[in-house]
């Protein structure tokens, strides 16, 4: 694998997450392909996985998740295209530094256009397309943009070394005295997200630039953020490297690890002084004349390809009940319990639950157990519990079997505990 990682922009950076992972048992592409989540076809090519709707429910939940995370947090959202002209990527100096990871460039008349490595240059473009006031910074922006890398095929497999690449991208433009805090509060927003997905981060990792890397040559603007990412870790654990800088700027790196202790980078947070030249950005300050902002990319994250091949191999395919695909799921133990099965099952999605019925022409009651075992969240009606009205027979995931409920009280609970995103399936008594 030649590995081109000093020239890596924020989002990507696959330097350690080698893709022969098959040894270990939460392997994220033999789940993937068991619980149905993902796959691949030739024929729309190697790095291309597509999204089955099991998989497609977990990207979309964590999606939303870190949307709103984000609005919180005085994001704003915007959409721009994945094409660019290939003269927004000389501006922006990707087309110097970082060709080798871009596609080939389209013609269309007499332009050439690009699909882009990156959202920075799009970001940019929205920022200057109207003047801008002290009174407006820190301005964050933020988008879930698709961007294409061109891997070498021999690393492709899975989630993680992909082609089309899914990232939660976001830009803050601020004024230089607010760029320390705005990548501190950048860090907060990756922890919460960790906590909330029950991973948790290796380590941090302050990249530099390394000798002969394709970097951006102003020793000035590289000791500048460097002391700035260094003021927002204060306080946190974190180690140098060099050799791990994007081409524009330092980087720090939230580092998580798989089974194996293989380490890849999940979420980073960058400042730029690089961009916000070539583009000319701009605010009116208090003075009334022009400033400089500075850029700070962040991504709480990652990409959703690598954070769901991560969520898959850390949770074995068993997620937390929030990001689960299917919540609960109802077993009838005989056709005479099917229709109160089916009532339950639609009175929990019209309370915004993701659940299903298992029916009896599934297989016996013990069969259809183990084909949930994935499931958070099982209740099994039979005799007995429909005769004592609505009740149903609650079994959890980790093999607890909190009893008899009504299954309206089934219902509260299992919103209760998805609504707060908690770990814990069940309040232990």
């Amino acid at each position: 694998m030649h590995d081109r990682n000093h020239d890596r922009d924020h989002d990507h950076d696959h330097s350690h997450s080698h893709s022969h992972s098959h040894g270990h048992h939460h392997d994220h592409r033999r789940l993937g392909r068991e619980l149905a989540l993902f796959d691949t076809d030739p024929l729309m090519g190697a790095g291309l996985p597509y999204w089955l709707p099991d998989g497609a429910v977990v990207r979309h939940t964590l999606e939303e998740y870190v949307r709103e995370a984000e609005r919180r947090a005085g994001y704003r959202h915007v959409y721009s295209p994945v094409l660019g002209k290939r003269e927004l990527y000389e501006i922006s100096g990707h087309w110097e530094h970082y060709r080798d990871d871009m596609f080939p460039p389209m013609e269309l008349g007499a332009e050439e256009v690009v699909l882009r490595p990156s959202l920075c240059p799009h970001h940019a473009l929205v920022y200057r397309s109207r003047s801008r006031s002290y009174r407006e910074l820190p301005l964050r922006i933020a988008e879930l943009g698709a961007m294409y890398r061109s891997e070498p095929s021999g690393v492709l497999g899975g989630l993680t070394r992909v082609r089309a690449i899914h990232l939660n991208d976001a830009h803050v433009f601020c004024a230089p005295d607010q760029a320390a805090a705005e990548a501190r509060a950048a860090l907060g927003l990756i922890r919460r997200a960790h906590a909330d997905l029950g991973i948790r981060a290796s380590r941090y990792r302050l990249s530099l630039p390394g000798p002969g890397g394709k970097y951006v040559a102003d020793p000035e603007l590289w000791r500048r953020a460097t002391a700035l990412l260094r003021e927002a870790l204060e306080g946190l654990p974190y180690e140098a490297v060099e050799g791990e800088a994007a081409f524009y700027g330092p980087k720090i790196d939230v580092q998580i690890e798989d089974a194996a202790g293989r380490e890849s980078t999940l979420s980073t947070v960058q400042i730029d002084f690089h961009q916000p030249e070539r583009f000319g950005l701009r605010y009116i300050g208090p003075d009334g004349t022009r400033h400089r902002p500075v850029m700070v990319h962040r991504s709480v994250i990652g990409s959703v390809e690598r954070a769901v091949a991560h969520l898959i191999e850390a949770h074995g395919g068993a997620f937390p009940a929030w990001l689960a695909p299917v919540q609960l799921v109802v077993l009838p133990v005989a056709d005479a319990q099917r229709e109160a099965a089916h009532a339950l099952v639609r009175q929990a999605v019209d309370r915004g639950l993701r659940a299903e019925v298992a029916d009896p022409e599934r297989g016996s009651l013990g069969a259809r157990v183990r084909a949930a075992r994935k499931v958070p969240y099982q209740a099994v009606i039979g005799a007995r519990e429909a005769e004592g009205g609505d009740l149903v027979d609650v079994r959890l995931r980790d093999g607890r079997r909190p009893g008899r409920l009504p299954g309206t009280e089934l219902l509260h609970r299992i919103t209760d505990r998805v609504e707060a995103r908690a770990p814990e399936l069940w309040p232990s008594t």
